[in-house]
């Protein structure tokens, strides 16, 4: 009995094996790459994110600065005025306000 070779569980193969488990190293780099592409894939979600922030920045200074002389002149002393006659789409409604020489502000010309 002792000079019998153990016995095996499994039986030798006897056609090419199709899958070979990875290595260590394989699984290692595998690692890796992934963690570079998450790394990466995060990096471009800050720069798009930042980007975006820039130009809703600038589009809002934009804005601020063109609309605020605009509402300025156009604001009537009384507060009621007819927004599409101040934007010169429909004649005005007083007669007063169209009688009125223009102003000058200097002394009469002779």
């Amino acid at each position: 009995m002792a000079s019998e070779p153990p016995r095996r569980v499994l039986e030798p193969l006897s056609a090419p094996q199709h899958f070979a488990p990875p290595s260590a190293r394989e699984l290692r780099a595998q690692a890796v790459q992934r963690l570079q592409t998450g790394l990466f894939g995060l990096a471009a979600i800050l720069l798009i994110v930042g980007l975006a922030d820039i130009i809703n920045e600038r589009a809002l200074r934009s804005e601020v600065a063109n609309n605020a002389p605009s509402a300025a002149a156009s604001a009537s002393p009384t507060g009621k005025g007819d927004p599409l006659a101040d934007a010169g789409v429909v004649p005005s409604a007083s007669a007063s306000a169209d009688a009125k020489p223009p102003a000058t502000g200097g002394a009469p010309q002779n």
